[in-house]
């Protein structure tokens, strides 16, 4: 299993999984069709299937221009909400791409209709790979935007958070913002300190962040760590919804206390949220700024 990152718009990834024996490609939250065509072209693979996280716009626009180019394709998510979906999944339903297993997980929170993706071989020493859109991301999560506190908790620790402390592909780059949320609540954290770190040197690099793995996050992503006793005391609460609740809040307050934007970057956010235009009802909005197998090929230029 070859997974190839490939950074688009803003700050998001989309990835193309190629199984090496046959071939075959699935490709992960299609934003720049072209831009994915470009690689499966490079890469000799075939195209099947898509898989999508949830509906909004940075991750699923891509979708129907790519299912007009492409033929034939699969258009795969939890959401009927998804753009150009062909089947909807079920939480716990398995597929099989050659020798890649997926097995589909529902993580509500974000959106109320988001899946994430566990992809693994038999009898291979290549490690497993998550991929969780919007559900988790290196040292954060996307803001809760549909659903409950509780449902979110579920879907970090009870669904996520017990998944082998193997490889995670994200949705976004996010990863300098989220540790500098991590290291005001848990400011004594040296797994903290040190990812920040390495995260400033592959911003300065221009070099993505992704892939975290899981037994990583659970050391320094505190949505992971509410039941943390320093986590705890940051938000003043004790039950673990409530304490994540306390942390979404706290994060959307940081964003905010955030160097402004500069006139541009409001500009070209207002447009991209539909505040410059009447919205197109039949596109889905883009994420907010907030809410990682083989090892990784190099991202795409």
């Amino acid at each position: 299993m070859k997974v190839k990152v490939i950074p688009v718009l803003e700050d998001n990834y989309m990835y193309l999984v190629i199984e090496e024996h046959t071939r075959e490609a699935v490709a992960v939250d299609v934003a720049v069709p072209k831009r994915l065509l470009e690689i499966v072209g490079r890469e000799g693979v075939s195209l099947t299937t898509v898989l999508t996280t949830h509906h909004h716009w940075d991750h699923a626009r891509g979708n129907v221009e790519l299912a007009r180019l492409w033929p034939g394709l699969a258009v795969l998510g939890a959401d009927e909400r998804i753009c150009a979906l062909t089947r909807r999944l079920t939480h716990g339903e398995e597929l099989r791409f050659g020798a890649i297993h997926v097995r589909c997980l529902l993580t509500p929170g974000h959106t109320s209709g988001h899946m994430s993706y566990f992809l693994w071989e038999d009898e291979c020493p290549d490690p497993p790979a998550l991929f969780s859109g919007d559900a988790l991301s290196v040292a954060g999560c996307g803001p809760r935007l549909e659903g409950t506190a509780q449902q979110m908790y579920r879907s970090l620790a009870k669904t996520l958070g017990i998944l082998p402390p193997e490889t995670v592909f994200c949705g976004h780059e996010h990863t300098l913002a989220n540790l500098e949320f991590a290291q005001k609540v848990e400011p004594c954290n040296d797994h903290v300190r040190a990812k920040l770190l390495w995260a400033k040197k592959r911003d300065e690099d221009d070099v993505p962040t992704v892939p975290s793995t899981l037994g990583e996050e659970l050391l320094y992503n505190p949505f992971l760590r509410v039941a943390e006793e320093s986590v705890r005391k940051f938000t003043g609460k004790v039950a673990p919804a409530e304490v994540l609740e306390a942390l979404c809040r706290e994060r959307a307050s940081f964003e905010h206390a955030a160097e402004p934007l500069q006139p541009q970057a409001r500009a070209l956010l207002a447009l991209q949220w539909g505040l410059l235009s009447t919205p197109d009802r039949s596109e889905p909005r883009v994420d907010p700024p907030w809410g990682q197998v083989a090892h990784p090929s190099s991202p795409d230029p």
